[in-house]
């Protein structure tokens, strides 16, 4: 269930994105008088699941769920049209625009993209507002795992800045780590500040690990119990607060965690707190380590929460200034995707990836934040000069403007094969990635 419902949201977002994109090459097309021949969500290679004809244009839904286009008369494009670029120009076609308004029907895609996320935000702002954890409001530090060990972070560290400069928000540690190109972190350990050294290799192994290598620092306090709970069984409830393993005390969650796995089908002595008070269990721990216990991990329940409200006007510039620093940051993984220290490249992920972006119970504000960030993403690579994308119409129009001549349609031909024929090569790497960790 969960996989159909992580798909669902990735097919409307795309459904959403594909649209608006493919709109924006319509409306400029339409505003400077040029014919579209058809406007389908999804490909149509040889039939559709549903069309209709309204005017000149063909309005449909294909069956390949890998897109979408628009089909404008006079323009070589995905559908590699030779017989309409045979005949002599007409005034409705592409090729008889001004190179300008050529330009801005080929933008317009990328423009409506960013427009979207935009859009997005500003609501999502204005809707929910902007809830944060404050860095310095994670009073017990951090937790790691093996990878946060090998950097040489400690439990209980307290993460103050990335190469030098304050962390106002805690998730934003790691991708200020991946993004900035830092040379170092600063934390406190036992109120004592020092820096901790980062280079590429340090971000291969990050970018390696796939997950954030280390999280807040919370207590064990008792959400909910598996069907077979040991630790249920022996008298747990909801809230209790582990406390003790043994003669050991265990204040935190990772600490509850190492205690346990050294008690492997052994019986042991836990203390809790339940209601203020400290009551003593015997728990016998499974083979595997374990207590069926599933621990609170809602941040809110532990730490103090920013949130910022914002009223429809504060909530425009806001918008602007997320979707900028987005469009950024993105960028800033393009970087990293051809650092070859990195090896960013390995974790170039399919529609596998994607999906797995969103949450596994439908959440709108999670939808729309990752709709949003989507668009940007399909905005950027759209506007990459490569061949069969946008960015590589805008190329050829600005040679074109420089030199006062347009590239044959024979090499524009070529080029476009060209183009596709390396968009299916990334398709195919990027979701072969996908499969290999699978099986990993």
């Amino acid at each position: 269930m969960d996989i159909l419902i992580k798909a669902g949201q990735l097919l409307l977002s795309l459904s959403i994105l594909v649209i608006i994109h493919e709109l924006g090459h319509f409306t400029f097309a339409k505003l400077f008088k040029t014919r579209v021949e058809k406007f389908y969500l999804f490909f149509d290679a040889w039939f559709s699941l549903f069309k209709f004809k309204r005017g000149e244009t063909e309005y449909g839904i294909g069956w390949i769920p890998l897109g979408g286009y628009v089909k404008i008369s006079g323009m070589i494009d995905e559908s590699m049209d030779k017989e309409q670029m045979a005949l002599p120009p007409q005034d409705y076609e592409f090729r008889s625009k001004t190179s300008w308004q050529r330009l801005l029907i080929m933008i317009g895609g990328v423009l409506f993209n960013f427009i979207l996320a935009i859009i997005i935000y500003i609501g999502v702002l204005f809707v929910w507002g902007e809830k944060y954890l404050p860095a310095e409001n994670v009073k017990y530090g951090i937790m790691c795992d093996s990878l946060a060990y090998d950097m040489g972070l400690k439990d209980g560290d307290k993460i103050t800045q990335v190469n030098g400069k304050e962390i106002k928000n805690f998730k934003e540690i790691v991708p200020k780590i991946l993004l900035e190109e830092p040379q170092s972190i600063t934390i406190v350990r036992n109120g004592e500040t020092m820096n901790l050294p980062l280079d590429n290799k340090s971000i291969a192994k990050i970018i390696k690990h796939g997950r954030p290598f280390f999280d807040a620092r919370i207590p064990f306090i008792a959400a909910a119990f598996t069907k077979d709970s040991p630790a249920k069984a022996a008298g747990m409830q909801v809230n209790d607060k582990i406390i003790a393993i043994d003669t050991i005390r265990t204040e935190f969650f990772d600490e509850v965690k190492t205690q346990i796995v050294k008690y492997k089908g052994k019986e042991v002595s836990m203390t809790v707190v339940r209601n203020g008070l400290e009551k003593n269990l015997k728990v016998k721990i499974s083979k595997e380590g374990t207590i069926g216990v599933a621990p609170d991990s809602r941040l809110d329940s532990f730490f103090d929460l920013e949130k910022k409200e914002y009223t429809i006007v504060e909530s425009v510039p806001a918008g602007f200034e997320k979707g900028y620093n987005e469009v950024g940051d993105y960028l800033k993984q393009f970087k990293l995707l051809f650092t070859p220290e990195t090896e960013a490249y390995k974790s170039l992920g399919g529609f596998i990836a994607i999906g797995n972006i969103f949450p596994a119970e439908f959440d709108w504000y999670a939808f729309w934040m990752m709709t949003a960030l989507l668009s940007i993403m399909l905005g950027v690579v759209n506007i990459l000069p490569i061949p069969a994308l946008d960015g590589g119409h805008v190329m050829f129009l600005f040679y074109e403007i420089i030199t006062g001549r347009k590239p044959s349609d024979k090499f524009m031909e070529y080029a476009q094969i060209t183009g596709m024929v390396l968009l299916l090569g990334l398709l195919l790497f990027a979701n072969g990635n996908d499969i290999i960790k699978l099986f990993k």
